[in-house]
Order: structure tokens, then C-alpha cells, then sequence
């Protein structure tokens, strides 16, 4: 098996975590194969670009977070090759294992003890008259927020051409079920099962507080689009990442991507012990 190895080099810790994934590796007779800025942190030479990786390697491991993980899924360009997340520190939502795991990794990798949970990703597409639409991949969200101006902006929301509502708010969140652990959680949205074939819309400090939440079914195409001209350009941002400004009459469309990411998962791992931990649940 080749696992191919993505190191956030600016997270204290990638260093030390590097190196002990590439000894376990090596000592379960596993290969390990280093992106251009992981060897570079390694002290090696050579590497593969983000698309030599994706199509090298059986098994993917990015060594960071949760955030280094959406930035990785990003530029491996749509790979469904397996993604394991080996978090320096305390587990995320979409890592694997944390870096003092490393020798649990190796050993599911060696014996193939381990499973894959698919998510879906959201296609956006920002249409604007005149030039060719710009597209974009996420596993969490697409969001349509207020610019610089800092005040409340209008946007309207349709739903397979029909609208569901004009908005006075701060944004507008799409989220994956992945995502509504995210930036639509700490914006009032609920907590979905990664399996659920939804999407969650979610108005961001809504002017209005009967304005909620909105679970769609995910084979839907959801349109977002200003509304008022004087409020100024607003920004599109998918997974944090990807800022672009919209103009008055430019239009996104949200749709389901034809991809999906699969997340490794170790055997003793789901996503409800992650739930469990990351937000403290005790029982009475």
C-alpha cells in the first residue's frame, strides 16, 4: 500500500508527527509518498504535486486539522481515494486520529481494519453576465455574506426556481451534512448525520428571528442572489477559503456535487463519539 502524506508545515508539531507516521509506515512494510511542501518539511528533496498524490497513493494522510483538511481536499482536485485526518492535538470533526495514534493508524492501514464514511461535496457556480461562471467545490458550505460595510444586506434564496425567501441578515450559509458541524452550527443550524442526503440553509444574524434554519433535500439546486443594489458588493466564500465579490445582479447555484469525499475512519471511531467530545456532552 502507498500512502500518500499532506503535512500542514505552519502547525507547530508537523514535524515531529511527520516523522513518526514515516517510521510507523515503514515499519508496518507500508510506503510513504510526500507532497512537494511535506518533503520539503521533511528535508528531502523531490515530492509529487497535489494531482501526482491523489493519483499515486491507495490511502491519503494530511497531518494538520480540520482546517488543513479542507484545504487538502480542495487541491488533491476530487480524488475519491480514501482521506484519513491525523490531528496534531485534541480529535476534529473530520480527522481520523490525533498524532498519538499514529501506531493505531499504521496497524488498521496493515490489516485493512478500518472504513470509509462518503460525504457529499456542494458544486457552486457564480453566474455573471458577460463571462464565463466560475465554479467551486466544498465539503462544508457556500456563504453569501455582507462585504465591507458592515451592515445588513438583502439576498434572496430559491429553491429549484421557487423562492423560499427574500433575507435581511448578515449571510446566508448551504451546508453539507459535513458542514452543519461547522460555521452553520455557530450560526444557529442543526447538527445532521454525515449520512442524511441533505443540505441545511442557514441565514447568518437574521433581522428577523422567525428567519431559521431550513433542511432541503440535497437533490435540489438552491439559487442565492442579492437584493438591493445600495448594499454594496457582497463576498461568496466555500469552506472559508475562495473569496469572491458579488456583484448586484451575478447569481450562485448550489447543487450537489457529481463527487463525494471519502473520510477513513478507524473501526473504533464514529461520528457521534466525535459529537460526544468536540461539544462536552455529559449525561444527567
Amino acid at each position: 500500500m502507498k500512502v500518500g502524506i499532506i503535512a500542514n508545515p505552519h502547525k507547530a508539531g508537523a514535524k515531529a508527527a511527520l516523522e513518526r507516521l514515516g517510521d510507523v509506515l515503514r515499519a508496518d512494510g507500508l510506503e510513504a509518498i510526500l507532497s512537494r511542501e511535506t518533503a520539503e518539511l521533511a528535508g528531502e528533496t523531490g515530492g509529487l504535486s497535489d494531482s501526482e498524490l491523489a493519483e499515486a497513493a491507495d490511502v491519503i494522510a494530511v497531518l494538520g486539522g480540520d482546517g488543513t483538511m479542507l484545504n487538502a481536499m480542495a487541491r488533491l482536485g476530487g480524488t475519491e481515494k480514501p482521506i484519513a485526518g491525523i490531528n496534531i492535538g485534541t480529535l476534529g470533526f473530520l480527522t481520523s486520529c490525533t498524532d498519538g495514534e499514529i501506531d493505531s493508524f499504521g496497524a488498521a492501514l496493515k490489516s485493512g481494519n478500518y472504513s470509509t464514511s462518503r460525504r457529499t461535496l456542494i458544486s457552486a457556480r457564480v453566474i455573471r453576465e458577460g463571462e464565463e461562471p466560475r465554479e467551486f467545490i466544498a465539503l462544508n458550505e457556500a456563504v453569501l455574506a455582507r462585504g465591507q460595510t458592515g451592515r445588513l444586506v438583502s439576498l434572496s434564496a430559491s429553491v429549484n426556481g421557487e423562492l423560499l425567501n427574500n433575507y435581511r441578515a448578515d449571510g446566508l450559509i448551504v451546508a453539507t451534512p459535513t458542514g452543519s458541524t461547522a460555521y452553520s452550527l455557530s450560526a444557529g443550524g442543526p447538527l445532521i448525520s454525515p449520512s442524511a442526503g441533505v443540505f441545511v440553509i442557514t441565514p447568518i444574524c437574521p433581522h428577523t428571528l422567525s428567519q431559521r434554519s431550513l433542511i432541503v433535500d440535497d437533490e435540489v439546486v438552491i439559487e442565492l442572489s442579492p437584493e438591493d443594489t445600495s448594499d454594496g458588493p457582497m463576498l461568496f466564500t466555500v469552506d472559508g477559503r475562495d473569496c469572491m465579490e458579488i456583484l448586484a445582479k451575478d447569481r450562485i447555484e448550489v447543487r450537489k456535487a457529481a463527487q463525494k469525499l471519502n473520510l477513513l475512519r478507524l473501526e473504533d471511531r464514529s461520528f457521534y463519539a466525535a459529537l460526544r467530545q468536540k461539544l462536552n456532552w455529559r449525561g444527567g
